[in-house]
């Protein structure tokens, strides 16, 4: 059990670090040679011109001017200062919109805080519950809870009354939040510059046909069934073998270019490498000769490769991006069912081509349900397996916990610094290390269920990452802490006693949560803004790889917001700060530092730094506004389930309303706006069709849409396309083989 000086010390080391970190990226972004790594979103956008351009030698590697380190701090306010239209323009919806997260943070628990701290704080210390039972270890800080409350006091009232306040204040924050992030939406939509993906619908499941080839099946069923508003269709090749060809090719290329770097340097000595993996073992050979015949070997794989995908009909998937003259025509295909049979001819919008995941493009329609469900199964496994790390994670909050399974330590951990440091600090840093590899595993899974766009896959895997983090860390730490803490409770005491045991000692993990949230919340946002790991790689690239400025464009990492990591960690202070607004009021505060904080560091970050892979026009929202809905009806269960321990007359019919109010009001929302992150408005897109056609007239869109929906190795070669479809073609009786060989029996029957 950390005690209110292992709070302390937690707080004030996590706070040095994160002052560490802000002081050395405050001093590390004035430098001009790290002036790509914190600044890389307007390179990108050619607005920045390098400080190392002119300039003695010193001055482009330090900065000199000393009155800059004086105002070192100044990127607090620029972060704040860019208005939310101009960050739509500069960074696009779906940025602005992630901020919005962190705001409504903010917008829920500041107020909650004031009125928490005002009602239930005084009422919990005035409790002395804990005081009087014998046997349970706690803290200060636990004082503050409601454990501290008698049973069938009547001071439970307050904390009924507190938990309709949070779900009311919650509910009408997130419904006012919801519209205007609709017509946020909507706004963009209509303001938007033309794309290829308004335009394009992906068809999935072509029915194969004995006739005819993919191409022509698809140009033949969209002139028939969208005579007056299809344009064009690009066909899905099966490209993985030559995509990973070329990416290996790549990074042989790179390899060449730090050898040769390398020996330019020092021509003395021939740089030499090891022909087995990675370079570490095998026969020691030149390594600019290597590597220059290893890529004339993947040159020459490759060209074989192109051709036998381009030659090969097999290599063609049934599938296909289909243009349409209008936006109009693309929304009725995209959101209607183009045949009787509702297992063929799939339609939906095609995502934009930077959002596309192409080797999932590849995959048969008829294999996606198989995958999902083995997934489904081995994230299940995952899920619960993951419980035996928690549970030891939880058994290091406790002193006697590691006493009894490591009695060697006993001396070193009775130290005050020591046992501060092991119940303040340790838990949280474990926790946070066991989740490392977690995103990386759960966007695997989500790879193999087949996911065709980076957008779905950062939905999905945040799914599985929330869910994660809702049984594991939230709902584990609590029944696994629980236990460990209570353990002595737990033998002794009739099984009749145990749930009031667990519910008794539910708030007191409120102490761990504290320093998950300082650990992962202060220090690892200060973290997130140093941005160490592309620090680090981008001189390592410029030292050794790069010759010209395109080469160091091409170093440059900007990254971007990681949305299936990062969105589901936000949820967790969510609920996090809905579990504990009435339980143990204290650690509000946390969250609160935790939501302004990340709050201007992401906004500096989407200003100066991120450039995003794609834009999705906040269609993630709805995601958000239900997990934390979630988090609300979870709050008001294990409330319900707390109180019920509590001896308290009355309080479950009195409780078990907030979850129906709250299922009732997600429902709401879910018919009032969700529709508009799934749905292109048809008036909406005759709008915007109507006003390009008065302002464009002479727009050539096939050529627009040309090499939109190209596989990225086929850029730039040409491919077997369909012959256009003019005006004059728009009978739906095209000419196709089956159509040609049906009319010349109908001749022979005549003759």
């Amino acid at each position: 059990m950390a005690s209110s000086e292992d709070i302390v010390l937690s707080a004030v080391l996590n706070l040095l670090s994160a002052f560490a970190f802000l002081v050395a990226f405050a001093i590390l972004r004035l430098q001009p040679i790290n002036d790509r790594v914190y600044f890389s979103k307007w390179y990108l956008k050619g607005i920045r011109a390098s400080p190392r351009s002119s300039g003695t030698f010193v001055k482009k590697i330090v900065n000199l001017d000393c009155r800059t380190y004086i105002r070192f701090l100044n990127w607090m306010p620029a972060a704040l200062r860019m208005p939310e239209p101009e960050l739509i323009d500069h960074a696009g919806l779906d940025s602005a919109v992630y901020i919005r997260i962190y705001l409504l943070g903010l917008k829920i628990f500041v107020p909650l805080a004031l009125l928490s701290f005002a009602v239930l704080v005084p009422v919990n210390w005035s409790g002395k519950s804990l005081e009087q039972t014998e046997g349970l270890t706690f803290s200060t800080i636990d004082k503050l809870s409601i454990s501290n409350v008698p049973d069938a006091s009547k001071k439970f009232w307050a904390h009924l009354a507190m938990a309709y306040v949070v779900t009311f204040w919650t509910c009408y924050i997130l419904y006012k939040e919801y519209h205007i992030i609709t017509t946020m939406r909507l706004q963009f939509l209509a303001s938007e510059n033309r794309r290829p993906d308004q335009f394009t619908v992906l068809v999935r499941n072509v029915p194969p046909d004995p006739d005819e080839s993919v191409s022509e099946h698809v140009e033949h069923f969209f002139c028939v069934n969208h005579p007056d508003h299809y344009l064009t269709h690009q066909v899905v090749y099966n490209a993985n073998n030559l995509a990973k060809l070329v990416e290996k090719k790549k990074s042989y290329k790179n390899w060449l270019t730090y050898y040769q770097t390398k020996y330019e340097r020092n021509p003395k000595i021939k740089p030499k490498t090891k022909t087995g993996v990675w370079g570490l073992w095998g026969k020691t050979v030149d390594a600019i000769d290597y590597y220059t015949t290893e890529i004339e070997k993947l040159s020459k794989e490759e060209t074989i490769e192109r051709e036998k995908v381009m030659s090969d009909p097999k290599a063609i998937v049934p599938a296909a991006f289909v243009s349409f003259k209008s936006r109009w025509g693309a929304a009725v295909c995209a959101q209607t069912q183009q045949s009787s049979n509702p297992t063929i001819w799939l339609t939906q919008w095609a995502p934009e081509p930077r959002d596309i995941y192409w080797n999932n493009l590849s995959i048969p329609f008829v294999e996606l349900n198989v995958r999902k469900l083995l997934m489904t199964v081995a994230f299940f496994f995952l899920t619960f397996f993951f419980m035996i790390p928690i549970a030891f994670v939880q058994s290091l909050a406790s002193i006697d916990g590691i006493e009894n399974k490591l009695p060697v330590l006993r001396p070193l951990i009775q130290k005050e610094v020591v046992k501060s440091f092991i119940q303040g600090v340790l838990p949280g840093i474990i926790l946070k290390i066991f989740l490392v590899l977690l995103p990386m595993i759960l966007m695997a899974m989500s790879k193999i269920e087949g996911y065709t766009s980076l957008s779905s896959l950062d939905r999905r895997s945040a799914t599985k990452y929330h869910f994660f983090i809702l049984v594991n860390v939230f709902l584990g730490s609590i029944i696994t802490g629980a236990a460990f803490e209570q353990l002595q409770r737990f033998v002794d005491e009739p099984p009749s006693e145990i749930p009031k045991t667990v519910g008794v000692a539910m708030p007191l993990k409120a102490t761990f949560f504290i320093t998950y949230i300082m650990v992962d919340g202060w220090a690892g946002i200060a973290a997130e803004i140093l941005r160490l790991v592309p620090f680090v790689m981008f001189h390592l690239k410029n030292t050794f790889l790069v010759k010209t400025d395109q080469d160091r464009e091409q170093a440059t990492d900007p990254g971007s917001l990681n949305f299936s990591v990062s969105e589901p960690r936000i949820q967790l202070y969510f609920l996090l700060g809905l579990v504990y607004s009435v339980v143990t009021p204290i650690l509000l505060p946390f969250i609160i530092v935790f939501f302004a904080f990340s709050y201007m560091v992401f906004r500096h970050q989407i200003i100066n730094v991120y450039d995003q892979k794609y834009e999705s026009g906040a269609s993630f929202w709805p995601d958000v506004h239900r997990r934390i809905l979630t988090g609300l009806v979870i709050s008001q269960l294990l409330l319900l389930g707390l109180l019920s321990t509590k001896n308290i007359a009355k309080s479950t019919p009195v409780m078990i309303a907030l979850p129906v109010l709250t299922i009732w009001f997600h429902i709401f929302c879910k018919g009032r706006y969700e529709s508009a992150f799934i749905k292109f408005p048809l008036q909406d897109a005759m709008v915007k069709d109507t006003l390009e056609r008065a302002t464009e007239p002479t727009l050539n869109l096939k050529a627009y849409l040309k090499d939109a929906y190209v596989h990225p190795v086929f850029k730039g070669v040409e491919l077997d396309r369909p012959s256009a479809v003019d005006d004059e073609e728009n009978n739906p009786l095209v000419p196709t083989k089956r159509s040609r060989r049906s009319s010349k029996s109908h001749s022979e029957e005549g003759v």
